[in-house]
């Protein structure tokens, strides 16, 4: 970034993802309605980018199929301009083939990319929820046995899948290992910069939310890329602001959303994902900083533009 953009931090919202399950809070968006809900009111809070995850509206479970996303992604596109970043991580339980589709039907701007294979433990959660109305979120949570796959031919196969449709990544990276895979894809000639690049602190299985470890990664990072990526950051649970504030110090973006965290504060349940871009906001403009527009994340992340997705 240069000139006008040096102050500019780009708020990534993921608004439902596939991690934190209907009991949990009655906040949480299912329904395409609710997702796309979501999204304009985090868009209009100062997100740049939406970063989208569906779900069955009958019980809540992760939906990685192209018809579960048709519905939100429309009411997004007519309601606002920001920029639609779809998940192909989807769920750890799904295939390859499943994850990648909705970026391949679609065609959005960005689309984020696990870059490497790591147990995930969301077992963890169980300390604080006890009771579900879905049977299959106890069983996914209490799951010890999971490793999220993400091996070479897997990370390999979204990239060529999605070659043609000039959509650029915003790579996941879990731990320092991700980062040196993501070299190696650098270097293969397989993606180009500038790399958009989110270090993701505090899952049960990935570095964790110190901020040595935030320091780490961004450490790794400039050696291995220098001037060739964006940096943003999000952290799990009661670590998001605080990972946020870490990275926003340091010149980095920053991504919020109930994906991530539930919470507003100790104790106290997120009402909206809007109202974490507000306290995301009110960090970085307390620094002296910017929040970046759509058309200034377009820039930053050199995006195709909105005009040229599929939906």
């Amino acid at each position: 970034m240069a000139g006008k953009l040096d102050r500019k931090v780009v708020i990534t919202c993921a608004v439902t993802g596939a991690i934190h399950t209907p009991s949990m809070s009655p906040h949480l968006p299912v329904t395409a309605q609710e997702i796309a809900d979501a999204a304009i009111g985090a868009a209009e809070a100062g997100a740049a980018i939406i970063h989208l995850h569906a779900r069955d509206p009958q019980d809540g479970r992760p939906d990685q199929t192209p018809e579960a996303f048709a519905p939100f992604l429309r009411v997004i596109k007519q309601r606002s301009d920001c920029v639609v970043n779809l998940t192909t991580g989807g769920a750890p339980t799904m295939t390859i083939q499943q994850r990648v589709a909705p970026a391949a039907t679609f065609k959005p701007e960005v689309a984020s990319l696990n870059m490497g294979s790591m147990n995930f433990g969301l077992f963890g959660m169980l300390n604080r929820f006890k009771t579900f109305k879905h049977q299959w979120e106890a069983d996914y949570l209490a799951n010890k046995d999971i490793v999220f796959r993400n091996s070479f031919a897997d990370i390999e196969y979204i990239l060529t899948t999605c070659a043609e449709n000039d959509t650029r990544f915003e790579f996941e990276c879990y731990d320092t290992a991700h980062l040196y895979n993501l070299k190696y894809f650098l270097d293969q000639g397989l993606v180009k910069p500038p790399l958009f690049i989110q270090t993701v602190f505090g899952i049960q299985g990935g570095i964790g939310s110190h901020p040595e470890d935030v320091l780490h990664m961004k450490r790794t990072a400039d050696r291995l890329f220098g001037d060739a990526y964006r940096w943003s950051v999000l952290g799990a649970g009661a670590s998001q602001l605080r990972v946020a504030a870490t990275a926003a110090a340091m010149g980095g973006n920053v991504r919020v959303g109930l994906e991530d965290s539930l919470w507003a504060g100790p104790g106290r349940l997120a009402e909206s994902n809007a109202e974490q871009v507000r306290l995301a906001r009110q960090i970085i403009e307390g620094l002296g900083l910017q929040v970046a527009t759509p058309e200034e994340a377009r820039e930053i992340l050199s995006l195709k533009g909105g005009d040229k997705v599929a939906f």
